[in-house]
């Protein structure tokens, strides 16, 4: 069974169709920059160009990088605050001519995709996603079974928001060396969210997890164990088909 998935990031918006059985993409994903701001119509309208891309007329999830209890946004870090209060999923299906769209978090959508396909299949205990990219995201499982809207990117990290010091952007923004991102900042947001939760296993994924040789390799003092997403940065989008598929 296909159905379609859409990951909206605060810089980029891409999906493509996903294979429930495989949990993969049938096609290459197609992928537009984030509208600056990022405004409901405006990124409902990206939305609408990635899935028109591909011709497709079936159910649609999408996640978003914020709180979602139902379909309804209830945070907005990354993307314009006027998000704040839409129900996504009347927004988007009436964009897409009515089609079914099922909306999730971000990070809980990469974390479901890891736990059925990729490195956290079969675990137990406490399991934590951590999405690096422009924020942090996190989903955190307790045998298997989500914990959803935890958003751990914004614990408090030296007095500021953990993801304006750890996450990708950070990297990028202050010019860090991977030394510097990962011994200073990445291993104390970690230590930071092992002594609150001590699990048994770390799963870092995001667009940086391509990469994980340059980094994780370089954190230590941390008791759990820590891997990179194996399905990297298309995590989101076939969790976000999976529970579209699940609806």
């Amino acid at each position: 069974m296909n159905v379609f998935g859409v990951d909206i990031g605060g810089s980029g918006i891409k999906g493509a169709p996903v294979d429930l059985e495989r949990g993969a993409l049938t096609e290459e994903r197609h992928k537009v920059l984030t509208p600056q701001p990022a405004t409901p119509d405006g990124v409902a309208g990206c939305v609408a160009e990635v899935v028109e891309h591909f011709g497709w007329t079936g159910p649609v999830g999408v996640t978003f990088p914020g709180v979602v209890t139902g379909s309804t946004i209830r945070t907005a870090a990354n993307v314009d605050k006027s998000w704040i209060g839409v129900d996504a999923g009347t927004l988007i299906g009436a964009r897409l001519g009515g089609l079914p769209v099922t909306v999730l978090n971000d990070a809980d959508a990469a974390g479901i995709a890891e736990m059925t396909f990729g490195a956290g299949r079969g675990r137990k205990g406490t399991v934590i996603m951590l999405t690096l990219g422009t924020g942090i995201g996190s989903a955190v499982f307790v045998d298997g079974r989500l914990v959803p809207n935890t958003e751990l990117g914004h614990l408090e990290l030296k007095g500021h928001d953990a993801e304006t010091r750890a996450s990708t952007k950070a990297k990028e923004d202050e010019d860090l060396s991977w030394h510097h991102w990962a011994t200073r900042r990445v291993r104390k947001y970690l230590a930071h969210v092992e002594m609150l939760f001590s699990p048994e296993l770390f799963i870092i994924g995001g667009g940086v997890s391509r990469k994980a040789d340059k980094f994780l390799p370089l954190i230590e003092g941390i008791r759990a164990e820590i891997v990179p997403a194996e399905l990297q940065n298309n995590a989101g989008i076939v969790g976000a088909g999976m529970a579209a598929g699940s609806e």
